[in-house]
């Protein structure tokens, strides 16, 4: 996934979801080479640590055990919480 992809899919998820908070992007997991070789690029922000690292306001869990994917709220359960609204691409 590229960071075009990801926004693509940030985007698409938020506008199917329509007005169900459950189906909007919740989790973006990654596979840890995947983030050092492509998806630093989109440069998550971690403004303090009980946030952890967040892209577009949606929490970003790197590890050699993760598929690089997003998960929905409904999906991601508490580990993409605390959730705020999707923030639109810079």
């Amino acid at each position: 996934m590229t960071p075009d992809e990801l926004n693509a899919a940030l985007d698409a998820m938020a506008a199917a979801a329509g007005d169900d908070a459950n189906l909007l992007p919740g989790l973006i997991t990654v596979e840890s080479g995947h983030w050092v070789d492509v998806l630093s690029a989109v440069r998550a922000t971690c403004a303090a640590l009980h946030d952890g690292l967040r892209y577009r306001d949606i929490v970003v869990h790197v590890g050699s055990q993760q598929e690089t994917k997003v998960l929905t709220r409904a999906e991601a359960g508490e580990c993409g919480a605390p959730y705020r609204d999707p923030v639109p691409r810079a």
